[in-house]
């Protein structure tokens, strides 16, 4: 793949076509949901392979880069995941801040309060940083954050913008769906997800469609 790089300032990145080999990439969150990175290795798979080339200038990774030159993975985690286990090799990264410059404690505190970093392990405690997986293949699985992904296909909510909104949800229902309807029974959590999707309890979740009370 050719690789065209373009410097970006410190302050105000600017998109750039590079590409760099998959194992590069630093997760910035602890789990994914299994299930979507199934169904994003199944849509790869089904591109004709002239296609495959403008679907990966299409779907940029988004970085952070960090003390030691490292590229700090801000969103897309299954998409990455799930190009790993298909087997490719190289990926398009889109920069959105440069922070090489700072020391490593001051790196990781801007990060926590910028919203770039998810250290919540599969149960959803918080973890140290530490903690995070240092490749995208150490993702591990969380059946809440697959569930949250199929609540928003199934529209369930709306796609937002706040940072790791998706986790948001699958934290609300890691305390309404149980583990074992959760991990073995996809439809029924599903139902139960939608349930309370469309109630007044959901409302404070970013992408909240439900029903608005009239005043």
């Amino acid at each position: 793949m050719a690789q065209q790089t373009t410097q970006p300032d410190a302050q105000s990145p600017q998109p750039l076509l590079h590409a760099i080999s998959i194992d590069d990439l630093r997760p910035t969150q602890m789990t994914v949901g299994m299930r979507e990175v199934e169904r994003k290795r199944a849509d790869w798979r089904g591109l004709a392979p002239t296609k495959t080339g403008s679907f990966l200038g299409r779907h940029m990774i988004p970085v952070v880069r960090g003390p030691k030159n490292r590229y700090y993975v801000v969103d897309h985690h299954h998409l990455a995941r799930a190009l790993h286990e298909e087997g490719v090799k190289q990926i398009l990264i889109s920069p959105v801040a440069d922070l090489r410059a700072l020391e490593k404690d001051e790196f990781w505190t801007f990060m926590d309060n910028r919203g770039w970093m998810h250290p919540f392990d599969s149960d959803g405690q918080r973890q140290t940083r530490a903690e995070l997986p240092k490749t995208i293949a150490d993702l591990q699985d969380d059946p809440y954050r697959s569930l949250a992904g199929e609540l928003r296909f199934a529209g369930g909510y709306a796609k937002d913008t706040t940072p790791f909104s998706e986790f948001l949800w699958a934290d609300a229902l890691r305390r309404r769906v149980d583990t074992k309807t959760a991990k073995g029974d996809a439809e029924t959590a599903l139902v139960k997800a939608l349930e309370f999707a469309k109630s007044p309890a959901a409302a404070y979740l970013p992408g909240w469609c439900g029903p608005h009370a009239r005043t």
